[in-house]
């Protein structure tokens, strides 16, 4: 399909907590963008992914789920877990040059890499949790 496919589409992938799941998010995501005809997104929606299903999978103790949402010449790419607490803002990027900070790294990627991420409280088969989520949109 061509990547100016003007239909909106979107996938659930859930997942439990276990860290394999970030690599077969990963690759889920790649077939999806590819059967897409959308395979120059490919490597950013990857490497974006595999931050957001990493917090969701290492920073909580319940499932967690990725998204995967085109619509109007956007992808957001996003990850629900079930911890409802809000999320610390990445630190800026001048601190993450101190290599003995302990995280935040991978929301500073999120922040640097889309256009445009969030959050939001979102509850998901009956348990409350989170959605973070950023945008990739097609130049």
């Amino acid at each position: 399909m061509p990547e100016n496919e003007c239909e909106p589409w979107e996938y659930w992938l859930h997942i439990p907590n276990d860290p394999r799941a970030v690599t077969i998010s990963r690759r889920t995501l790649r077939l999806i963008l590819t059967m897409h005809g959308l395979i120059r997104l490919v490597d950013t929606a990857e490497l974006l992914a595999t931050e957001l299903v990493s917090n969701a999978v290492r920073h909580t103790k319940g499932p967690a789920a990725l998204r995967v949402r085109w619509m109007d010449g956007v992808l957001r790419v996003g990850a629900w877990d079930a911890d409802p607490e809000p999320l610390e803002p990445p630190r800026p990027l001048d601190q993450l040059a101190d290599l003995d900070v302990e995280g935040g790294r991978g929301l500073a990627l999120v922040r640097s890499c889309s256009a445009l991420w969030g959050w939001q409280p979102l509850a998901r088969d009956g348990s409350r949790g989170k959605y973070v989520w950023c945008d990739l949109a097609v130049a």
